[in-house]
């Protein structure tokens, strides 16, 4: 694995949308594995700001996201699916038919969240997933715990993640308490992982994932087994690690 410092969050953003330009160039129809929150916008911006200079077309790319609450509407300002619009298709030229997310609202979400896993497998699995990371270590949703959970899932959402999510919502009590996530296997099959992580609340997490023994208490731990995965952090993300 690779990891890559950087100055700030946006030469981190920069750096994160180089890898995907680069990948869509190679791949013009890749798959992509996107991620949502605070972390990912500088690289979102980014690519919005190539493709408007008509350097970057999306029109062959599918994406597939990593996760969504459970139990709100898709037009909720918080939902993911909204998120993703507002932050990035809604500015390329992507399909909306090649755009997924994972569905928080069925009423069997074992059978579809099996069924995402499959369709990801039937578009012949995903390119490059970009990743960020809790403060806890979760990737997707993946919550720290006794195992690594392969397939798609639902997850109750774990205290800590509850409360760093508050700041989108109007109060704690409006946080969902569950979320449909992407497992560790299904990212871990992607051809290519990329995690940013900037800023001083994440060099705990950071220093966790990278120094401590492979443990899904950590579950970005799993990471340095993969055969392709760079960590792009800025200097605050970075400045626990020991080397």
């Amino acid at each position: 694995m690779q990891v890559v410092i950087v100055k700030n969050a946006e030469q981190a953003g920069q750096a994160v949308a180089t890898l995907i330009a680069a990948q869509i160039y190679t791949k013009p129809d890749c798959v992509l594995g996107l991620a949502t929150g605070s972390t990912p916008i500088p690289a979102y911006q980014t690519l919005i700001g190539m493709h408007k200079e008509g350097l970057l077309d999306f029109s062959k790319v599918k994406s597939y996201n990593l996760d969504e609450y459970v139990g709100i509407s898709y037009e909720h300002e918080c939902s993911y699916h909204r998120f993703m619009q507002d932050e990035l298709f809604n500015h390329v030229n992507i399909k909306p038919e090649n755009t997924h997310v994972p569905d928080g609202n069925a009423e069997d979400i074992p059978s579809t969240a099996a069924a995402y896993d499959a369709a990801i497998v039937a578009a012949g699995g995903i390119d490059l997933q970009l990743l960020g990371i809790g403060h806890n270590g979760h990737i997707g949703f993946n919550e720290p715990g006794s195992e690594f959970i392969y397939g798609c899932h639902k997850v109750e959402l774990s205290q800590s993640t509850i409360e760093a999510n508050t700041r989108f919502f109007d109060s704690e009590a409006d946080v969902p308490r569950a979320a449909v996530t992407l497992g560790i296997g299904s990212i871990m099959n992607a051809r290519q992982v990329v995690l940013v992580a900037t800023g001083e609340g994440k060099a705990e997490a950071v220093r966790r994932s990278l120094e401590e023994d492979v443990s899904p208490m950590c579950q970005a731990s799993i990471l340095r087994t993969h055969p392709n995965a760079i960590f792009v952090l800025d200097e605050a993300a970075a400045s626990k690690l020991s080397r």
